[in-house]
C-alpha cells in the first residue's frame, strides 16, 4: 500500500496492530523487503558496502512503534540529508 511520502512508517504501525512485534514489523520493511527485491546485496541491514540509508529517532521504536514516525535525522547513501 502506497502512502504519501514519509508516511509509510504508518504501515509499521499497522502490522503491529495486526500482531507483529516491532521487531518483526521493522525486518519486515527492511532486510526481507531488501530480499524480496532482490537488494539485499545493497539496502535492508547496515553492512559495510551497502548504501546507508538509515534514520534515528529519540526513543526506542521496539518499546512503542509509532516512534517512527518521528524522525529526527536522515541519511541516504551515506549523506545526511535531513536533521
Amino acid at each position: 500500500m502506497a502512502g504519501l511520502h514519509g508516511e509509510n512508517a504508518k504501515e509499521l504501525e499497522w502490522m503491529v496492530k495486526a500482531g507483529m512485534t516491532p521487531a518483526q514489523a521493522i525486518r519486515a520493511a527492511t532486510a526481507d523487503a531488501a530480499q524480496l527485491m532482490a537488494w539485499q546485496d545493497r539496502v535492508g541491514t547496515i553492512e559495510a558496502g551497502k548504501w546507508a540509508d538509515l534514520i534515528a529517532v529519540d526513543r526506542d521504536p521496539l518499546k512503542d512503534i509509532t516512534e517512527l514516525q518521528r524522525v529526527k535525522f536522515v541519511m541516504k547513501a551515506g549523506l545526511v540529508v535531513s536533521k
